[in-house]
């Protein structure tokens, strides 16, 4: 089953993955990678909640999703969800092979004193994963939905 998109937004499944991720790249199946949601049933619970009908959902923690990624599914459209740039630079470190990485939403919070656009707010520790996973080769970008115009974000942290 081929990745569409990988995409970071610390909010997973909400308005604008519903709205508009899923129905332009035509996802089948939607796969959060977050060890912490995987282990909590309450916003596991809420995510299925969110998720569409018809649109499969995993909830995997991060050893299961390289696992199951790195698997080559066979059919359909997957959207790959991950909270923060962590579990995108685990995973690579690991060996999955991420062509392009969307960040879509990195809200504010304490220590998030970089900003680029009106949703990305980046700590030290998120530039330095951000340098590492362009290092590892993968294209980044910085587009809320998929008609935004999307931000180079290595050209914005120089």
């Amino acid at each position: 089953m081929p990745v569409t998109l990988f995409r970071i937004d610390d909010r997973l499944i909400h308005g604008q993955v519903v709205e508009a991720w899923v129905p332009h790249l035509k996802t089948d199946e939607i796969v959060v990678v977050s060890d912490e949601i995987a282990s909590d049933e309450m916003r596991r619970a809420i995510m299925r909640f969110s998720t569409p009908e018809g649109i499969e959902l995993k909830i995997l923690r991060i050893e299961e999703a390289f696992e199951y990624l790195n698997g080559a599914p066979s059919a359909g459209n997957i959207l790959v969800l991950l909270p923060g740039l962590k579990e995108a630079a685990d995973m690579i470190s690991r060996g999955l092979k991420i062509r392009s990485l969307n960040i879509g939403g990195m809200h504010y919070s304490a220590g998030k004193n970089f900003s680029i656009g009106k949703a990305i707010f980046l700590s030290e520790e998120d530039r330095g994963y951000l340098k590492f996973i362009s290092g590892a080769g993968v294209e980044l970008e910085g587009r809320g939905v998929p008609t935004d115009k999307p931000i180079n974000l290595m050209e914005a942290l120089a």
